[in-house]
């Protein structure tokens, strides 16, 4: 009789030299100033962070296409611009905002890695935030200030997709890819 395989669960411990480099760089930035000491002040409390909080492993299997990845990061800058004009214009409007409404995405990858950039991006774009991720299931709450329909629901459900179609691309797989973009091709 077999042995029944079971999905393991592991926790990073010990050395884990990227996130000791990332929380490194965020502390020469926090201090404004590259020095040798705010360096190595970054490395050490990295170490000890990483030592007290061990970061779980992420399954990523992709590779970073650069082209898709300059597109991603581009569009997200114009998606900024463009909300940031929409709030300020909603703001100084004379008539009152209507509230909004929030509208469920079931995302068409399971990656928690995608998940989390999918909801990064969508609730930096002023106007739009994730409320709820429900891990397992793949899916995401978004809230939007400027849902007043039945068609803005459905359009900030595909806006949601369409920027986990641009993470996709940036960062996933040939599979990851063709399981985002099959409802494009005819």
């Amino acid at each position: 009789m077999d042995a029944e395989v079971q999905p393991t669960t592991s926790r990073r411990g010990g050395w884990q030299p990227r996130a000791i480099i990332a929380l490194a760089l965020t502390w020469v930035l926090l201090w404004d100033k590259v020095s040798l000491g705010n360096i190595i002040n970054g490395l050490i409390i990295g170490a000890v962070v990483t030592q007290i909080f061990p970061l779980p492993s992420i399954q990523y299997f992709g590779r970073v296409h650069p082209w898709r990845l300059a597109l991603l990061l581009g569009r997200f800058l114009v998606d900024l611009v463009v909300a940031a004009v929409e709030i300020v214009v909603a703001t100084l409007s004379p008539r009152p905002s209507r509230g909004g409404s929030i509208v469920e995405v079931q995302l068409r990858t399971r990656s928690e890695f995608y998940m989390t950039l999918v909801s990064a991006l969508v609730s930096l774009v002023p106007g739009s935030i994730v409320v709820e991720a429900r891990r397992r299931a793949g899916i995401l709450y978004v809230h939007g200030f400027h849902i007043t329909s039945p068609e803005g629901l459905e359009e900030l459900r595909q806006d949601v997709l369409d920027v986990e179609t641009r993470v996709v691309r940036a960062l996933g797989t040939a599979e990851e890819i063709g399981l985002c973009t099959r409802e494009e091709t005819p």
